[in-house]
């Protein structure tokens, strides 16, 4: 499941960046690895792209050896430089990315209208919830930050990757740890609540594999701003939703539809993690939509996908005959659109970070507003059902 949250940032380097980094050329070989991490040797050659066109720029400063423990941990900006490497494996995984698979796996349980405070139910969430956050999600960040060691190396040189801080064989192997870890417990919830077909299982081999195609070559669908971005989306809002739903209950069609419709959202959300590699993308060829259109296009771009997807989502509810939460969901959009002008409008890369914990509330205030429309629906039909005729 590919990181919408995810949010690291590069830098410009300091006058003591100038010793020799075999990375930064204008011609870089990359080492991509296939599922079995064997090390291939593949060139890509930067596409050729007007600078002016690209207005996303590193920002000043590298982490510090005063930086913050806590950015550290949560693997954002501002980060501590570390040396111990369970902290470091910890920053790999990106803790900051995983409430959002956290909340989906709520909203899932509490729509399918079949969890109940419970022991057992509450532990089987909070399985659900290790499976989708710190498994998969980790693995999804690890695995995106080794296959983006070339571009960090520009970007970001102070990456735990690309400075050395971690070797590559530990990367290697946190990324298999993870990965199976994951599918072990995704197997383990199927048996749990008794499914005659593995459907949690599958969610969560689909959403490995699309991870790592997301990522590694030679699909490396995040190459495509439009289709890598949509990927991320879908990974980190309806498959979570999806495995909460069905570890309780059935998956409904309205439910797939409104979720993959916020998918659409999740696509703009992804695209602000692209302003930060602007340079990097553009050396290695890749095709992120800020190096494609342009930072001021792609700005416009990102809150268009969000706020239409979210108009398109009220005016489904508004024909399915709910026109309360049609206005409720319509109310939530405008604090997102203020916060839109306020910071990421200005400055994409500056105040990303900003603009991320101040609008996303509102988006997940949507998801809660649907999974309250779903179980008042549900229990609507349960009252209809017990009238008798």
């Amino acid at each position: 499941m590919a990181s919408l949250v995810n949010t690291i940032y590069s830098t410009r380097l300091s006058s003591s960046a100038n010793t020799f980094n075999p990375l930064r050329c204008q011609r870089l070989s990359v080492k991509p690895s296939c599922i079995s991490f064997s090390r291939r040797g593949l060139v890509v050659r930067a596409a050729e792209t007007d600078t002016d066109q690209v207005g996303g720029k590193a920002p000043d400063k590298a982490p510090t050896a005063t930086g913050s423990s806590i950015n550290q941990i949560l693997g954002i900006k501002g980060a501590k430089q570390e040396t111990d490497k369970w902290k470091i494996r910890v920053q790999l995984m990106k803790p900051v990315t995983w409430p959002p698979l956290v909340w989906g796996i709520v909203c899932g349980a509490a729509a399918s209208g079949n969890f109940h405070w419970t022991l057992e139910d509450v532990a089987k969430s909070i399985v659900c919830m290790l499976m989708s956050g710190p498994c998969l999600t980790g693995y999804t960040q690890t695995i995106n930050d080794w296959y983006d060691r070339e571009i960090d190396a520009i970007n970001e040189p102070y990456r735990p990757i690309p400075s050395g801080a971690i070797s590559e064989g530990e990367v290697i192997t946190q990324i298999w740890v993870l990965l199976l870890g994951g599918l072990g417990l995704a197997g383990l919830l199927d048996v749990w609540a008794g499914h005659d077909f593995p459907v949690i299982f599958y969610l969560a081999l689909g959403g490995s594999l699309l991870s790592y195609i997301y990522s590694a070559p030679p699909l490396k669908l995040k190459q495509n701003g439009w289709i890598g971005n949509f990927a991320l989306g879908a990974s980190y809002i309806s498959l979570p939703w999806w495995a909460g739903q069905a570890l309780f209950g059935t998956l409904t069609p309205d439910i797939i539809v409104l979720t993959l419709l916020y998918s659409t959202a999740g696509l703009g959300i992804a695209i602000v993690n692209d302003f930060k590699s602007i340079e990097g993308d553009r050396k290695l060829g890749l095709q992120s939509l800020p190096v494609a259109f342009g930072a001021e296009t792609a700005k416009w771009i990102c809150v268009g996908a969000i706020d239409i997807t979210q108009i398109s989502v009220a005016g489904y509810l508004l024909g399915a005959g709910k026109p309360y939460y049609a206005l409720a969901l319509l109310g939530l959009i405008v604090p997102q659109v203020f916060f839109q002008f306020k910071y990421f409008l200005k400055d994409p890369v500056k105040y990303d970070v900003k603009y991320q914990a101040s609008a996303q509330p509102f988006l997940i205030l949507g998801e809660i507003l649907l999974e309250i429309g779903e179980i008042l629906e549900r229990e609507r039909e349960s009252k209809k059902s017990r009238v008798p005729v």
